[in-house]
């Protein structure tokens, strides 16, 4: 009876929202792999081009890391709604997470978004393109979220889970690199080339990464529930935000992730910290 008393109490709708996030995160990085094998098959064409062919593949991938930020949304709140939150269920969706807005976007990040980075000519004197940096901007994105993870589940274990994130949290800086993908295919589409822009990516992308460590405040949102009353200006903004989004699908979801990167600066008060 003891051994069954330590056994770890597993709900299945919250788990079950857990394990739809993994699996989403788990067929993203499947067709990630397939727009990259589409790539090298397509041997010296410009980077355009390859771009144009694997389109789909990349675009499919970033529906993917959304539909992930959507059971990660849900499985939170049926956890909280039913009084169901429990450590297998924090362990759980924190490694469902790493595979889903941390190496799922990494991936997409190196083959789509700095695709067309290059080293300067001072260090590459024979114009070949040089996939290593790429690579290493996609690894430190990868590994901050990680060590943000980890710092999470810390201070859960000693009690530290109210109030605001400290640092960016991973699901939304996953939906800030998937909308940044959706441009630069859009903007690969209409055979525009990025040059200099593609180095202000990669420090972009760094800059997320850092966010995700440090210790900045963000608002959390989850005390956002059926039950949350609004004023007529917030229903009328929330309306002319929706709008935005079916208008300008390209740009409006990026747009929302940046304004809630710079947030904490408007920000007048701190809240508690929540990992």
């Amino acid at each position: 009876m003891e051994q069954e008393d330590q056994e770890p109490k597993i709900y299945l709708l919250p788990n079950l929202m857990t394990a739809g996030n993994l699996l989403c995160g788990f067929l993203a990085i499947l067709t990630i792999f397939q727009g990259m094998q589409a790539e090298d098959l397509l041997g010296d064409l410009d980077f355009h081009e390859k771009a144009m062919i694997s389109k789909g593949y990349y675009e499919k991938a970033m529906l993917y890391i959304f539909g992930s930020c959507l059971f990660d949304l849900l499985d939170g709140r049926l956890a909280r709604l039913g009084g169901q939150e429990s450590p297998f269920g924090q362990e759980f969706d924190s490694l469902a997470d790493m595979v889903s807005f941390g190496l799922a976007p990494a991936m997409l990040v190196s083959r789509a978004v700095l695709g067309d980075l290059q080293l300067p000519e001072v260090f590459d004197p024979n114009g070949t393109r040089e996939r290593g940096l790429t690579w290493a901007i996609a690894f430190i994105y990868l590994l901050c979220g990680g060590i943000r993870l980890a710092r999470f589940n810390c201070l859960a274990r000693i009690g530290s889970t109210s109030g605001d994130f400290r640092g960016i949290p991973i699901p939304m800086a996953a939906g800030f690199v998937a909308s940044l993908t959706f441009i630069m295919i859009s903007l690969a589409e209409n055979d525009r080339s990025l040059g200099l822009w593609s180095y202000v990516l990669a420090g972009m992308i760094l800059g997320i990464s850092i966010l995700m460590v440090s210790n900045v405040r963000y608002p959390s949102f989850k005390k956002i529930d059926l039950k949350t009353k609004a004023n007529v200006w917030t229903l009328l903004g929330f309306a002319l935000l929706l709008g935005l989004i079916v208008k300008w699908t390209v740009y409006t979801p990026a747009a929302i992730f940046v304004v809630y990167l710079v947030l904490p600066l408007f920000r007048g008060k701190r809240a508690e910290v929540k990992g």
